[in-house]
């Protein structure tokens, strides 16, 4: 049942996080183009990636919406076209964003009778997490960027009064994301990378200034196999998850029940928890087929 420990071949998950002029697109930039010689930029900040391609050669796609499906489709045409590093700038859009999915939820309430916006994420999480599961399942290194906000606390002073508090800069997302991350790090307007997460213990606690292609040289080195055996090709996988599934014929629904009752699978295991990562892509696609198959059913 146990054997020796090693590390596999894996996909860099690399978090950005800071204020607006920390440097967040130009690192990620920086990063990706040391790390592989096809970069993908998803931009959403208005074209902002494009003031650097004087400095970067990279392929842009600009998103007209920031929908969780408009993502995972970005992703998955990374994905097909074969780049070594997909840039997410940003991933904050995808929450906060015109159709993200606060935006839906809000859409959502205001149908209801109720307005109730707790029922209301019934059908939003699910999104949410495909778009993780996407960005978890791709072949691509994935660098993505966050904008930070200011995130307070209340407490109660010795005299029982009620103050707001200060407890510094939070990713504007849905609460956790960080966790999906291999490596995070927060950027500071003097453009310190600050590492306060990682499982790469070289980075433990790492404070980097301009962070270059030392810091991509370093992630390379980690990323690399110690017994030389390479993941399994996603697309493969996916496939073989997808040929069983359809056969047995699971809805809609019930696949959205699966994810739901199972929850998502580590994407750095290969066994039968990869089912629900499959089966997060599965949602995606047929949610997607559903929609064009009703639009051309309202057309006709």
């Amino acid at each position: 049942m146990f054997k020796p420990a090693s590390r596999r071949q894996a996909r860099l998950h690399l978090a950005l996080i800071g204020p607006a002029g920390a440097g967040k697109t130009y690192t990620a930039l920086k990063l990706a183009c040391a790390m592989g010689d096809k970069v993908a930029v998803i931009d959403t900040e208005r074209s902002s990636a494009c003031t650097y391609a004087g400095d970067f050669k990279f392929d842009v796609a600009e998103l007209e919406d920031h929908h969780p499906q408009t993502y995972i489709d970005a992703i998955h045409a990374a994905d097909d076209a074969g780049y070594d590093v997909l840039i997410i700038d940003s991933l904050s859009h995808a929450w906060a964003g015109r159709s993200g999915a606060l935006e839906l939820v809000d859409k959502a309430a205001a149908r209801s009778r109720s307005s109730n916006s707790f029922a209301a994420w019934r059908s939003v999480t699910p999104l949410h997490n495909a778009l993780l599961d996407a960005m978890l399942s791709t072949n691509c290194h994935v660098i993505a960027t966050l904008r930070a906000k200011m995130a307070y606390t209340q407490e109660k002073d010795k005299n029982g009064k009620t103050r707001i508090r200060k407890v510094g800069l939070q990713p504007l997302q849905r609460d956790g994301m960080e966790y999906e991350f291999d490596i995070v790090g927060d950027m500071d307007l003097d453009h310190n990378l600050v590492i306060s997460k990682t499982r790469c213990s070289v980075l433990a606690d790492a404070v980097i200034h301009r962070p270059d292609e030392e810091l991509a040289r370093v992630l390379v080195n980690w990323l690399e196999p110690e017994d030389g055996v390479p993941l399994p090709d996603m697309k493969s996988v996916m496939a073989a998850w997808r040929s069983e599934v359809e056969a047995a014929g699971f809805t809609y629904d019930e696949m959205l029940r699966f994810l739901e009752d199972k929850g998502r699978g580590n994407p750095r295991r290969w066994d039968d928890e990869r089912r629900t990562t499959a089966l997060a892509w599965l949602v995606s696609e047929t949610g997607r087929r559903s929609f064009e198959n009703w639009q051309a059913k309202a057309s006709a």
